[in-house]
């Protein structure tokens, strides 16, 4: 038994030694004292793997269960990673291929992007759209049960595993809510979660509301597609991108997409240990330049690539950022895989807006602070109240024009109503959107006036 585990001391051993081999320049170049730091940091880590090695004989020899190695080995490197901060996770052959499937096509679930916080596994942002919207779970929900499984000590990639599932299937979550007393217990049921993630709506009088949801791999052409879409109906006077309930998702778009409204500039910086990870992206030069007037929604949901965003565009005061503080997500990780068709997720940087503000912890704070209000069913200067007809009012004057006219009249103007009647609905339950929209068209009316392009 002493010469098995004496093997596996070394076998870890050589690991270490190869991995520090890949990772650092040559030896031949370093000065002796170096080299002298290096030999003790091996001593010091082949002490440990030693200690690692007694651990795991005692468990083999002693525990009450017959112990799996490899199971007990993967437990150990995900200890390893989840010491280090929420992102950095192992992942199996199996979640390995999930993720690759996440920003390229669809999955069935119940549409969360989760995340450890405080060791709770809390909820960043529900999709739009999704089950876990449509039921009202909110960015900052701490998950405490899943099928009445507890998340205390459960991985993130665990914790996926037990959200998505078959369609039309059901899971129960236990949810601590900020402001209430009691766990709420919801039941969803799994659904396909789309890939596409942006949606619009045509405001009227040439302004445009644009919703994107994540960052997957075709936003950014969409987003362009859709603003093509929008200038065939005439002059684009104004942009709503709302980034609301954004969990975040590919780099590369987030830059792509403050790139269509920027001509020039830093977009984003990272900053890491290792130089490589020192990166800077810039603005490039477009063939179509977009100057109208642009207010970007966020909040608390709106996470890592929708920060990226908003920064950019915050920092070049190419758009007024107007909703909550965002949440905070200011790392990058960066995806090794293993021989074994495993993956590594290892935080390697920060992320920081042109101006050199870090968004990890404190999030981006809009120039607007406006919190989200729930629609009101009644009360004075309600919007609900504002948004009735001459013909619910008591006494009204009856119309004297036949109704056959009337039909005429309402058939040429039937897709115009339906339009106006989307967009009432829409501001009505949605001050911050209201309020943007109010904003939008003050600045398009001053920007008249002083005939200066925004």
């Amino acid at each position: 038994m002493k010469r098995k585990k004496l093997q596996l001391v070394l076998l870890l051993f050589c690991i270490v030694s190869a991995y520090s081999a890949y990772s650092v320049y040559s030896v031949y170049s370093a000065p002796i004292s170096v080299e002298t730091g290096k030999a003790e940091k091996e001593a010091e880590t082949y002490k440990h793997l030693e200690t690692f090695a007694n651990v795991l004989d005692l468990l083999q020899k002693h525990y009450i269960d017959k112990v799996k190695s490899s199971d007990v080995l993967i437990g150990a490197i995900n200890g390893m990673l989840g010491s280090l901060d929420p992102h950095s996770s192992y992942m199996s052959p199996e979640d390995f291929q999930e993720l690759q499937e996440d920003t390229r096509g669809s999955f069935s679930g119940i549409g969360i992007e989760v995340t450890v916080r405080d060791g709770l596994l809390t909820v960043v942002s529900p999709i739009v759209g999704t089950p876990a919207y449509k039921e009202g779970v909110k960015a900052g929900d701490q998950i405490v049960k899943i099928n009445n499984i507890s998340t205390q000590g459960m991985t993130l990639p665990d914790a996926v595993k037990q959200l998505r599932g078959n369609k039309g299937e059901k899971v129960t979550l236990s949810i601590r809510r900020q402001g209430l007393h009691e766990l709420l217990d919801m039941v969803f049921i799994r659904d396909i979660i789309p890939h596409h993630s942006v949606n619009t709506q045509d405001l009227g009088e040439g302004f445009h509301y644009i919703q994107v949801t994540s960052f997957q791999a075709t936003t950014t052409r969409d987003f362009k597609k859709e603003l093509r879409k929008a200038a065939k109906q005439g002059k684009i006077r104004g942009i709503i991108l709302d980034l609301r309930n954004n969990p975040g998702g590919l780099l590369d778009q987030a830059v792509k997409l403050a790139n269509v409204f920027l001509e020039s500039g830093i977009i984003v910086t990272t900053r890491g240990r290792e130089k490589e990870n020192d990166m800077s992206f810039e603005a490039q030069h477009r063939k179509t330049q977009y100057t109208f007037p642009t207010i970007v929604l966020v909040n608390r949901g709106s996470a890592s690539a929708s920060e990226i965003v908003a920064g950019a565009l915050q920092d070049h005061k190419r758009a007024i950022i107007l909703g909550t503080r965002t949440f905070g997500k200011g790392s990058v990780q960066t995806v090794v895989p293993l021989p074994n068709g495993a993956g590594v997720r290892l935080t390697t940087a920060r992320y920081y807006t042109p101006s050199g503000r870090s968004i990890q912890a404190t999030g981006i704070v809009p120039d607007l602070i406006i919190p989200f209000k729930k629609k009101r069913t009644a009360g004075k200067n309600n919007l609900a109240d504002i948004l009735l007809r001459e013909e619910d009012l008591p006494h009204h004057f009856k119309n004297s024009v036949p109704t056959k006219n009337m039909q005429q009249q309402g058939n040429k103007k039937s897709k115009t109503s339906q339009v106006a009647s989307q967009v009432a609905k829409l501001l009505a339950k949605d001050n911050q959107l209201h309020a943007a929209l109010f904003l939008l068209k003050k600045m398009t009316g001053s920007l008249k006036k002083k005939n200066k392009m925004y």
